[in-house]
């Protein structure tokens, strides 16, 4: 069951294909969609050079493509097309938890591609989520965050003792209603770890980033 991996390069995305190894599925290549100018991803605001590395760390080959949030969905079920053909793949593996409009656009776009949407960790209780991915041995930093969270949290490893701080904030510890985004350095299925190097932190439309 050769299977492309949909890559933000966050936690969700990662303990997704984890869980979809488990399972049986061969991953082949991962996914990311790019803003125009192909310098950041257009989810988490990564750049390309990290991705590669995460991408060098899991042994796969990491397809960019670039595009608007306007022409997301055509590019999107476009590339889907092209790397079924050049992988001979029958599905397409996601990180979503429960947010049910997401799964109804992946399964939009997989269908129109000729493949299916696998979601590993749908409807998973998002109390569990997270422990369960430290517990796997997911090492993940948060990238971005609402001005909720503020400028402290950006460049924090998360863990354990960090979910009694989100709850108190009214975070969801998964982030799954896009509190926050995360860059995982090292899970059991990189090779070696993913650097990454902390500049400084700007906001930019009541978000807080990490500029590298």
């Amino acid at each position: 069951m050769h299977t492309l991996v949909s890559w933000s390069g966050g936690k969700d995305a990662c303990y997704a294909l984890m869980k979809a190894v488990d399972a049986g599925y061969r991953p082949a290549a991962l996914l990311n969609v790019m803003n125009e100018t192909g310098q950041r991803s257009r989810s988490h605001g990564l750049p390309a050079d990290v991705l590669q590395q995460q991408a060098a760390a899991l042994q796969l080959p990491l397809h960019l493509i670039e595009s608007s949030w306007q022409d997301y969905e055509q590019k999107f079920v476009a590339a889907l097309h092209d790397l079924r053909i050049q992988y001979d793949l029958s599905s397409v593996v996601f990180g979503d938890i429960d947010l049910q409009e997401h799964r109804n656009w992946e399964e939009k776009v997989t269908a129109a591609a000729g493949m299916q949407a696998v979601l590993p960790l749908w409807q998973q209780p998002r109390t569990k989520l997270l422990p369960e991915m430290l517990d796997a041995g997911i090492e993940a930093m948060i990238v971005s965050c609402n001005s909720i969270m503020g400028p402290s949290f950006p460049g924090r490893l998360l863990s354990r003792e960090m979910i009694p701080e989100l709850e108190k904030l009214g975070v969801d510890p998964c982030g799954e209603n896009g509190e926050y985004h995360s860059l995982v350095l090292n899970c059991p299925l990189f090779k070696q770890r993913v650097e990454y190097n902390i500049e400084n932190r700007r906001e930019h439309d009541g978000y807080w980033f990490l500029a590298t």
